[in-house]
């Protein structure tokens, strides 16, 4: 056995169904492994679709997403991959490949400190120098990727490490991680019992649901306890989602461009689950915290507790176990006659911030706008349909017309914000979920462009998904902020692009669309093809809130 074909076996132990690859310098040992043990590989046109489609992967099934990358500046490339991971906290594993080790630093081909580079936006990095070595590396790893808060993780093999005869090491025969346990650890009974009694006494709870919640799978007891508080819920903006089905506490997302209703700022409890302090919750502070209130943090990472603030309850443990014991805990206490009023009182303020999205009825088309796009999605999602969103303006769309519920089916690019992410993503999505369910990406068309030409990959591999493109000629995010300050949009408007010509041009459906009457029927029709549909949608830049 080769060391890459122990590379492989490796993987395949830890559940890895598929690897995502652009071939160079270090691979061909990997890729022929692949081949001989019936791992499928999923090849791309750019290492960054590479690196996006292991972050999806990994984001979506909460599991290690796994791509493989030459080396020098394909390792680079790959890296923007590897950071919207690490800001998203995905399970993720990049292998690069290398020249020998016997000429590392001598200069040889494409000669480069790639574990160096990787270092600031992993939790684990590592030269794998010897064949035996690898069982060992790729368990530390896959546990660092999912244990605590998620996150990627990088391995450099050189070719002669590879090629070499692997001796059989005892680690085959240990237990391996593929993924995070559901349960986990769960707070001491001081801190609990602590938390319960402030949540108890609270006249105003707020509950902020981040990713952290998601990857502990705690859609269900997120559920049971915001009913039983009547707090209302709210999802940063780009996170991951725990309310699969809709609930009477969901009050959308908090951190957008667009703004939001003004609850957080009236807490008195506020309970964070599994969600980083930052702009999104306005860092925890005043203005948009009150100073008096209380701070309870729910994180399955030590690390994380302290992150932003220092909480005034700490409860370190599994979100799932932990917001379980809290409902138990609140079931025993006497509550206030009156803890509906505050929920009914956040659903009023939520009710009226977006009815200038959904309420007033939308203009005639075409020209088309955001709002058409998302009226005609409305018509198709069910709860068997992976969406997937990409782009700033249309983003934005989005998430104050259509979230009534925030699933782990639903993705978007993630808290980096970076664009360009979804063509290869949902090609990903199809490779892990397989051919029946439906998936739509939602994309703008600056946001498209970077990656377009994935498209190919995507129809030569048999990945179909269906893409709407909204196109507004513009970073229209930006546009709209240059309307709302009364200045000159600079470097942010962009020219035509005939882009269901473009898609047909790498071997994919393109259909343009200027009636939104005909954009359901066309997007069906896109669900039961065999290859991917891009549907064009030429659209006037902004929203009501401009």
């Amino acid at each position: 056995m080769t060391g890459a074909e122990l590379l492989i076996a490796e993987l395949q132990r830890r559940e890895v169904s598929c690897l995502y690859t652009l071939c160079g310098n270090g691979l061909d040992p990997i890729l022929a492994a692949c081949h001989q043990a019936g791992l499928r590989v999923i090849d791309t046109r750019n290492e960054q679709a590479a690196a996006y489609m292991a972050d999806a992967a990994g984001r979506l099934t909460r599991k290690v997403g796994v791509c493989a990358v030459s080396s020098g500046v394909a390792h680079i490339n790959a890296l923007t991959g590897v950071c919207n991971a690490w800001f998203d906290g995905a399970p993720m594993l990049l292998i690069t490949g290398a020249t020998d080790s016997a000429t590392q630093g001598r200069g040889h081909f494409q000669d480069m400190d790639t574990v160096g580079l990787s270092k600031p936006l992993v939790k684990f990095a590592d030269w794998v120098d010897r064949p035996e070595r690898i069982p060992w590396a790729v368990q530390q790893a896959f546990g660092a990727a999912v244990s605590g808060r998620p996150g990627p993780v990088h391995l450099t093999v050189p070719m002669d490490v590879l090629k070499a005869q692997a001796p059989l090491p005892s680690l085959l025969a240990q237990p391996t991680f593929a993924s995070a346990p559901p349960f986990g650890s769960v707070p001491c009974r001081t801190e609990t019992g602590a938390a319960v009694e402030q949540l108890a006494e609270a006249q105003r709870p707020v509950i902020i649901a981040g990713s952290g919640a998601f990857y502990s799978g705690a859609h269900q007891e997120l559920a049971r306890l915001a009913k039983e508080l009547k707090a209302p819920v709210m999802v940063p903006i780009w996170d991951r989602g725990a309310v699969e089905k809709p609930i009477e506490e969901f009050v959308g997302v908090i951190g957008a461009a667009s703004g939001g209703p003004s609850i957080l700022p009236e807490a008195d409890v506020v309970l964070l689950v599994g969600a980083r302090v930052d702009y999104r919750v306005g860092y925890v502070e005043p203005p948009a915290v009150s100073p008096q209130a209380m701070v309870i943090r729910c994180e399955a990472d030590a690390n994380e507790m302290t992150q932003g603030i220092q909480p005034d309850i700490p409860l370190l443990g599994a979100p799932r176990s932990t917001l379980e014991l809290l409902t138990q805990g609140l079931r025993a206490e006497t509550r206030r006659a009156d803890a509906g009023a505050w929920l009914a009182e956040a659903k009023r303020r939520d009710r009226e911030f977006r009815a200038q999205w959904i309420e007033a009825p939308a203009p005639a088309a075409p020209p088309m706008t955001g709002r058409h796009i998302i009226d005609a999605m409305r018509q198709v999602v069910t709860d068997d349909t992976y969406l997937l969103v990409d782009g700033g303006n249309i983003g934005q769309w989005f998430h104050m017309a259509m979230c009534d519920r925030y699933p782990g089916r639903w993705m978007t690019c993630g808290a980096s914000a970076v664009v360009g992410w979804g063509i290869p993503s949902a090609a990903a999505v199809r490779s892990v979920v397989g051919p029946e369910k439906p998936i739509l990406l939602l994309s703008g068309d600056g946001a498209a462009t970077f990656t377009i030409a994935e498209l190919e990959a995507a129809a030569r591999q048999c990945l179909p998904y269906v893409c709407i493109v909204a196109d507004d000629s513009a970073w229209g995010i930006v546009v709209s902020g240059c309307r709302k300050r009364g200045a000159t949009p600079v470097a942010c408007e962009l020219g035509p692009v005939d882009f269901a010509k473009v898609a047909e041009g790498f071997g994919a459906i393109g259909v343009r669309i200027d009636d939104p009457r005909k954009l359901p029927g066309v997007i069906e029709e896109g669900f039961a093809a065999d290859r991917p549909t891009l549907i064009h949608c030429p659209i006037v830049v902004g929203g009501p809130a401009d």
